[in-house]
């Protein structure tokens, strides 16, 4: 408990496993996670989200993209998936990943739990989609 005699919430943890060790992957490849989740005791999770997106970062209106998108909400399938599970799909073409100066292009793997009270968490872990080089500055000597 706190100072005020509330109970302390602990957040939850949620942990994500990629097919990739290295969390890179080619357009048009499949994409898989397994992920774990760790809750206090006695919390009650109502639904669970599951999605594969990418957004946008940067100067400018910000843009999202969702490439996968599951939301599991009947009994006993949100305990199942509010403990872990795994999900997965084949990527788009594009957009690929991308980290500009001015903006960056970025894909993730998002666990969202809502909660019964109307609490929810989120959960974000990036992945890259193509080899496209980090931009870099430019040398101002060699102009």
């Amino acid at each position: 408990m706190n100072r005020s005699g509330e109970p302390i919430r602990q957040q939850p943890v949620i942990v994500v496993y990629f097919s990739h060790a290295d969390h890179r992957y080619q357009p048009l490849q499949q994409i898989d996670v397994r992920y774990e989740v760790a809750v206090a005791a006695g919390t009650a999770v109502r639904a669970v989200e599951r999605s594969i997106l990418w957004y946008t970062e940067g100067k400018g209106e910000e843009d999202i993209g969702v490439h996968h998108f599951e939301r599991i909400t009947a009994e006993p399938a949100v305990a199942v998936a509010a403990a872990g599970g795994a999900f997965g799909d084949l990527l788009p073409r594009s957009p690929l990943s991308y980290e500009g100066m001015i903006v960056k292009v970025r894909w993730c793997v998002r666990v969202r739990l809502f909660f019964e009270g109307g609490r929810d968490f989120v959960s974000e872990h990036v992945f890259e989609v193509g080899d496209i080089p980090a931009a870099a500055l430019a040398d101002s000597t060699s102009v």
